[in-house]
């Protein structure tokens, strides 16, 4: 093959690694294990474009190094394929969302597959697989049978939690429950009912049932996430979303805080990654007081941070959906209050909390006895309070609290001064404040002196404790939605029960529509016969209608990697102790606080139960940046079918118009190309400058609106799917945003080209020597090797692309086709290009896979140098060069120079009234 061809090049490869199952992984225990992960994409319909193989290219990177080096690599892919969009499509079409989801996942791998990934296909994971979804089917049933005991600080297994209730009830119990679990003895509990005693351990289980405030979507017919809301409408499909109370699975994720916390010092996470978990699980400690409500039993209870600025309390504030404020509200106020309800429903809980803008509540008409001054406030309704974080209510502190403050000069509330000198801030610092002021028994105390005060008064008169609290709330565990993992649960009686472990999986049913029934029930309602008879019984019950959320398939993955195709257990013990858990994990962060915490949460429960030997599953996780789109403009005169060259616009009257990207090549536009674009530009006229329609071009993200998507394919056909790897190296650092350009990309195109000239002659014949190395060819190579290892152990990918090129213009320049040096230099590059190196390894005579190549050894000795020059400067002029050893010291290199014959002849005998040497550069005398 005379030319570098990648249209041949990368296909033979690709074949040969699949059918020689080249990366298939197994346990081998004579090799040190690496575990490369990346986070699993959702198989949109749309494809791959170029930016979402950047974090694929840098972990394959490494994980191909790493086999070099004598590691045992893992190295897999799969597919989150539930999800919302394919049910969406399934909704709109009546086409089943399996169908659409096989269908892109099939174009996925291709894609995938083209660009020459050393991924592990034998491993690979669907999500929607009814032999994956069994076992995550299986994990559920495990958490439902756990309870946390903060004592033992794990889970422990339910069957241990009824035997202390057995034999002394629940006085000694120190657990994640519940709020309103009653205290029972040993007597009252072995007196209950089955379906009395499951209702109690349902108080308890790290899985329950509970009414729950949520972001339902009556359009779309499910229950939303925070992330899948914006602005109060869904994000998939812009449908309006209400928070309403339902009753709901969730995970106590709340009993893990603190271990959350904990186990992010002993990871290596971005820091700004970890500070979001942190703000996001947001540990406070505090105190909880109760509010009498006047004329009433009822009590409110709040959270405060602060207890030291009770005596500053003008208000308290409900969320709209605590229970209190129907009960609260009275006859006067309760038309006011049930609009104000519906109007806040309207909103989620994440624009309420980023608004800070909007000032709104309203009265209920009720007043609470403040407990440490007995004055009587009056209690509110504000959308800035959320019932699921706290107690759902708030003392209010005008004084010390922005939002508080705000709120009391709209309505024209009373604000009380209780700290000396203090700013309105929420973040208000209690050890930078000065002393307490109108607090009754608290004035002239510090801050810190007066919380203890404070707390101390509260629970010596009853009304109230220190605690911490958590802003980090249990997870909703369900959606009214059909494309997703059925729970194994079914209700005898309204009391839920797990199926048996041998019926799993419980298969996702047909449906005639993927829509909620006329009842108001999820899909899985309009199932026929959705029901389970337990073994030993002949009536049959109905299973849960609901599905998992899309995070649970996601929270688990990377253990069936190790063991995928394991029909007796999600993963045998031997291999998860051999891989252990993720080395390297790839991903965005915009999953800080979602998959990644969820994930986390999971492996503890697994670890606790002992299931798995990590508590961690991921020791380094790297966030990479985004590839932005390059977008292109064309000019067009208005009221005109006419377009204007870039450096012509301002001559006349113009608006700019997104051209698709793939018309423009070095912003030239194609003009045939473009007037068959749409067919109101068929008689498009142009205004060129020197023969040429330039486009204007920006920076923005990549989107089909914009017509700036690249697909990798394109890239791949033109260019070569090594170009296109070493190309999104080359971009930039991984972890920063960068914009997508091809007009650079010619360049890396050309590096192969001149990498693969150093195998062949003038005539184009593979021609290589056995001769020995110069020492120029040895001190470039193992230059190379140096910074190619450091860079891939530091993640510096794109430093490595700029020294391959260095080295090889070197090797170029020195006419180099040393088999020895040209040999190791591919085994250093094939991470990165791994099909043309392949081709070139074959070539020299190898008969295995250059995978399968030992890195080489960078030796120190090559990079000496045995002498420098020197320019002789004398009073700023060069009179002579110097060729000095390179280990000599400063005084010896000025006794050299002092001593040449030339340089003794412009001193003309008379010493020199200033010497400066500055090693391995030149040597400066003044006369």
């Amino acid at each position: 093959m005379a030319d570098y061809n990648h249209k041949q090049i990368e296909p033979k490869w690709q074949q040969y690694w699949k059918s020689n199952e080249t990366f298939k992984a197994t346990v081998d225990k004579s090799k040190p294990k690496f575990y490369s992960l990346d986070m699993f994409p959702y198989p949109s319909g749309a494809g791959l474009h170029v930016g979402h193989p950047l974090g694929y290219i840098a972990s394959d990177i490494v994980s191909r190094h790493k086999r070099n080096k004598g590691f045992n690599v893992l190295h897999p892919m799969g597919f989150d394929a539930f999800g919302l969009p394919a049910e969406q499509y399934a909704i709109q079409t009546g086409q089943h969302p399996a169908i659409t989801t096989k269908e892109n996942i099939e174009r996925y791998k291709e894609q995938l597959e083209n660009i020459g990934f050393a991924f592990d296909w034998d491993k690979e994971v669907q999500t929607c697989d009814p032999q994956y979804y069994k076992w995550t089917q299986w994990i559920f049933m495990q958490i439902f049978n756990s309870w946390y005991d903060y004592d033992a600080a794990k889970a422990r297994t339910i069957d241990e939690l009824t035997a202390i209730f057995s034999e002394s009830g629940n006085a000694t119990v120190n657990a994640a429950c519940d709020e309103d679990v009653p205290s029972f003895t040993a007597e009252e509990w072995n007196a209950m009912s089955e379906e009395d005693q499951q209702s109690m351990l349902l108080k308890y289980r790290l899985t329950y049932l509970s009414e729950t405030a949520v972001n339902w979507c009556p359009e779309l017919g499910t229950v939303l996430s925070n992330d899948e809301v914006k602005d109060g409408f869904s994000e998939r499909g812009g449908f309006p979303v209400i928070r309403k109370n339902m009753k709901q699975w969730s995970m106590r994720i709340t009993a893990y805080a603190e271990r959350l916390l904990e186990g992010l010092d002993t990871i290596d996470w971005p820091e700004p990654l970890k500070e979001m978990q942190r703000n996001w699980i947001g540990k406070s400690k505090g105190a909880e007081v109760r509010f009498q409500v006047e004329n009433s039993d009822l009590e409110i209870e709040v959270f405060t941070t602060r207890i030291d600025t009770i005596f500053g309390v003008t208000f308290l504030s409900l969320a709209p959906e605590s229970d209190l404020t129907a009960q609260l509200t009275t006859p006067e106020q309760k038309e006011a209050v049930e609009a104000y309800v519906a109007q806040a429903a309207t909103r989620s809980e994440r624009d309420r909390m980023a608004d800070v803008k909007t000032i709104s509540g309203v009265f209920t008409g009720s007043y609470a006895i403040n407990p440490y001054n007995g004055e009587k406030v009056p209690v509110w309704v504000a959308d800035y309070v959320l019932a699921g974080y706290g107690t759902g209510a708030v003392m209010a502190v005008p004084c010390g609290d922005q939002r508080d403050y705000d709120f009391a000069k709209h309505f024209d509330l009373p604000i009380v001064p209780v700290i000396k000198d203090a700013d309105i801030s929420e973040q208000a610092d209690p050890t930078k404040e000065g002393e307490m002021i109108n607090s009754g028994f608290l004035d002239g105390l510090t801050c810190l002196e007066a919380i203890d005060k404070a707390i101390a008064f509260a629970e010596e008169k009853g009304v109230g404790k220190g605690k911490i609290n958590y802003r980090i709330r249990d997870a909703i565990f369900a959606r009214q939605r059909y494309w997703g993992e059925p729970v194994p649960v079914y209700f005898k009686n309204d009391t839920p029960y797990l199926v048996a472990e041998k019926d799993l999986p419980i298969i996702l049913p047909e449906v005639d529509k993927y829509l909620p029934t006329e009842d108001g029930d999820p899909p899985l309602g309009r199932a026929e016969n959705f029901t389970y008879t337990p073994e030993g019984e002949s009536e049959a019950y109905p299973l849960e209608m609901s599905t998992m959320p899309g995070w649970a398939g996601s929270s688990w993955y990377w253990y069936r990697y190790m063991d995928a195709h394991n029909e007796n257990a999600f993963i045998d013990k031997d291999v998860q102790e051999y891989w252990e858990n993720v080395d390297l994990y790839i991903g965005g962060s915009e999953h800080a606080t979602g998959h990644l915490l969820y994930s986390r949460f999971w492996n503890k429960t697994l670890f606790d139960l002992g299931h798995v030997n990590q508590e961690e599953p991921f020791k380094k996780l790297i966030n990479q940046g985004m590839i932005q789109g390059r977008s292109n403009f064309v000019y067009r005169v208005k009221g005109e079918n006419k377009f204007v060259s870039f450096g012509l616009r301002k001559e006349y009257d113009t608006t700019a118009m997104h051209v698709d990207v793939s018309l423009c090549r070095n912003d030239e536009l194609d003009l045939e190309g473009f007037k068959n674009w749409r067919p109101d530009l068929a008689d498009a006229e142009f205004i060129l400058e020197e023969g040429k329609y330039i486009c204007g071009w920006e920076v923005e993200k990549m989107s089909k609106s914009k017509y700036n998507v690249v697909n990798p394919d394109d890239i791949i056909e033109r260019y070569g799917a090594d170009t296109l790897r070493l190309y999104e190296m080359f971009l930039g650092p991984l972890e920063q945003f960068k914009p997508w350009n091809t007009n650079g990309i010619d360049g890396v195109r050309k590096f192969l080209g001149k990498l693969w000239r150093l195998f062949h002659n003038g005539q184009g014949e593979f021609e290589v020597s056995d001769a020995a190395p110069s020492k120029d060819e040895l001190k470039s190579l193992h230059k190379t090797i140096k910074k190619a290892e450091e860079d891939i152990e530091r993640y510096s990918f794109n430093t490595s692309v700029s020294t391959f090129m260095i080295c090889v213009n070197e090797l170029s320049a020195l006419k180099c086709n040393n088999r020895a040096v040209l040999q190791d230099l591919l085994v250093v590059i094939s991470p990165y290009a791994p099909h043309i190196t392949e081709e070139l390894w074959s070539l020299l005579g190898h008969e295995t896979s250059i995978v399968d190549a030992t890195y080489p050894e960078f030796k120190e000795e090559y990079l000496k140098e045995d002498d420098i020059e020197y320019p002789v400067m004398i009073n700023g002029k060069m009179r002579t060069k110097l060729q000095l050893s390179a280990d000599m010291s400063k005084a010896e290199i000025e006794a050299a120079a002092l001593a040449d014959e030339t340089v003794q002849k412009w001193l003309e005998g008379k010493p020199p009234k200033k010497v400066i040497v500055v090693p391995k550069k030149i040597v400066n005398l003044v006369v």
